[in-house]
């Protein structure tokens, strides 16, 4: 799931939707931030879990792609997209009795399509040179918060990750390299990145109870709707290296990875393997 949240492409709640827990992942959240005590504690022993294993791949991740996002950036894209393409006929399936009898609900999907590209088109930042976070204002303050509500919304949904709404809004980039900063002690980054967890703990109490209700009571229109988010994520993949410090052209047939993209589509078969190897195993 760190991984995938890491990257711009699948969400971490995708991870978890492919390896058959998302639901109990999503009610176990909301069970710890607003459930009684009782809830909490059932909750607590999953969620520490999860969470020792997400920080630490996150954090490595964050070194990783900080020395070589802008070196290889086209082959790393290729992944992403790699692993977005191959993720929607597998939450088809997953989900076909959801969908099934439920077309009309496709405009979702057709709304999810829209709503990435709209939103960098719309966005002036990420056309704008790279955001310094060592720079301290009421402003940027403001928009890291925002920005950081949005990405842990999508985050925990089963379509796009955080990050691809990081790059939408042109932060990808500033952030990962803010984290692998201060991994290596330099703090004139830490109180901005102070600012975006807290935001991403705001943005996690609404939409965790949001998205546990969604799930209950309009569970193909969100299946519909993430669908649609992944398809429109392979947009802003695309565009990914025009958001670098010194941006560089968009992908294009010459630039794609072939090889990658089959490395990404590999992941996936890898994770399904284990989904069914678990599933055989507990019954």
């Amino acid at each position: 799931m760190a991984v995938a949240d890491s990257v711009p492409g699948v969400s971490g709640g995708t991870i978890a939707f492919l390896l058959g827990f998302y639901d109990k992942f999503i009610s176990s959240v909301d069970d710890m931030l607003t459930g009684t005590m009782e809830r909490r504690k059932a909750a607590l022993p999953f969620l520490l879990k999860l969470a020792v294993g997400w920080a630490a791949a996150f954090l490595i991740c964050a070194v990783i792609l900080a020395n070589l996002f802008d070196t290889y950036i086209y082959e790393i894209s290729s992944l992403f997209i790699g692993l977005t393409v191959c993720t929607v006929p597998i939450v088809v399936m997953e989900e076909r009795s959801s969908l099934k009898n439920h077309y009309p609900h496709i405009i979702f999907t057709a709304l999810g399509v829209a709503v990435v590209p709209l939103m960098m088109y719309f966005n002036p930042v990420s056309r704008e040179s790279s955001v310094d976070l060592t720079q301290i204002s009421p402003q940027l303050a403001l928009f890291l918060f925002i920005a950081a509500v949005l990405a842990v919304s999508v985050m925990v949904l089963p379509g796009i990750s955080g990050s691809t709404m990081l790059l939408i809004m042109g932060l990808y980039v500033p952030l990962i390299s803010a984290v692998s900063a201060v991994i290596h002690l330099e703090l004139a980054y830490v109180p901005m990145l102070v600012v975006f967890g807290l935001g991403m703990i705001t943005g996690l109490v609404f939409i965790a109870k949001l998205l546990r209700y969604c799930l209950e009571k309009y569970r193909s229109q969100t299946i519909y709707l993430s669908i649609g988010l992944l398809i429109g994520s392979l947009y802003a993949i695309v565009l990914g290296a025009t958001t670098l410090d010194v941006p560089r052209p968009p992908m294009s047939f010459e630039t794609f990875s072939i090889l990658f993209f089959l490395l990404g589509a590999g992941i996936l078969a890898l994770l399904q393997y284990l989904k069914k190897r678990a599933e055989k195993k507990a019954a």
